[in-house]
C-alpha cells in the first residue's frame, strides 16, 4: 500500500510538472514556489501557502511591464491616453479571461465545492501571482520576455482595444437613462485583504443587482460591475 502511495503521489507530481511546463512554456526552477502562485486562499489560509502575496507582486510587474511595453509602442501619445490603455490591458476582467483562456482553471487550487468562487475573478487573480511566481524564479529580464509572449501578444490586441470605451459605466449610464430606468452603484463591502483595500462594487438596475466587482479602487470596481450587467443585458 505504502509503495503504491509512492508510486501515485510521483505521478501525480510528473502530471503537475508537465501541465504546468506546458502553461508556462518555460522550465520552472523552484515547483513549490509555482505551487504557492496557484493556491487560493480557499485551501490554504495562511499568507506563506495561499498566492496572495505573490498576486500583490505579480500586479506590479505586470503593471510595470505593459506600462514599459506601450510607453515604446506609443512614443507620441500623452499620459492619459497611455494610462486607460494600460487599464484596458491589466483589469480584472481582462486578465480573467485570458486565465481562463490559457487553461489556468485547471491547474489552479481552490474550494471547487464553493459554487461562488466558480464565475468569481480569482483565475485572473492566479494569473498575477503566477507572473510575481515568474518573476521570483527568473528575474525581471525574463519575465518581461515572458509575459509579452504569452499574455500580451498572443490575446491583448492593442489595436482593436483603442477603440474600445473603456468608461462602460457611461455608457451603461446612458442607456438606463435612455430607457426611463434607474441604475446605480452601490459600495456593497469594503475590506482589507492582504495589506490592500479591496471594494466590492454593485450595478442596481431599477432595485435590481445587476452585476458586482471588486477592484482596489471604486473606478476600477465600478467599470468591472458595468462590463458583467453590460454583458447581462446584451449591450
Amino acid at each position: 500500500m505504502e509503495i503504491l502511495k509512492k508510486i501515485f503521489k510521483k505521478q501525480s507530481k510528473q502530471s503537475f510538472d508537465k501541465q504546468l511546463k506546458n502553461l508556462l512554456g518555460i522550465k520552472p526552477g523552484n515547483e513549490s514556489l509555482y505551487r504557492t502562485a496557484l493556491s487560493h486562499r480557499s485551501v490554504k489560509e495562511g499568507p506563506e501557502e495561499n498566492n496572495e502575496r505573490l498576486e500583490y507582486l505579480g500586479d506590479a510587474v505586470l503593471s510595470a511591464i505593459v506600462a514599459d511595453y506601450l510607453f515604446k509602442r506609443y512614443p507620441y501619445k500623452g499620459e492619459g491616453f497611455l494610462t486607460e490603455m494600460r487599464s484596458k490591458m491589466v483589469n480584472r476582467q481582462q486578465l480573467n479571461d485570458i486565465a481562463l483562456k490559457i487553461g489556468l482553471k485547471k491547474l489552479t487550487m481552490y474550494n471547487k465545492f464553493d459554487s461562488s468562487l466558480k464565475g468569481s475573478q480569482i483565475f485572473g487573480n492566479t494569473l498575477e501571482a503566477l507572473v510575481g511566481a515568474v518573476y521570483i524564479d527568473k528575474g525581471y529580464k525574463r519575465t518581461h520576455r515572458w509575459v509579452l509572449q504569452r499574455i500580451v501578444m498572443p490575446h491583448l490586441f492593442v489595436d482593436d482595444l483603442e477603440q474600445i470605451d473603456i468608461n462602460l459605466k457611461n455608457k451603461l449610464i446612458g442607456w438606463a437613462s435612455k430607457n426611463g430606468k434607474i441604475l446605480e452603484f452601490e459600495t456593497v463591502e469594503e475590506k482589507m485583504e492582504n495589506g490592500r483595500r479591496v471594494f466590492t462594487i454593485a450595478a442596481v438596475l431599477d432595485g435590481e443587482t445587476m452585476a458586482q466587482g471588486k477592484g482596489f479602487n471604486k473606478k476600477d470596481a465600478s467599470q468591472i460591475a458595468a462590463q458583467l450587467a453590460i454583458e447581462k443585458i446584451g449591450l
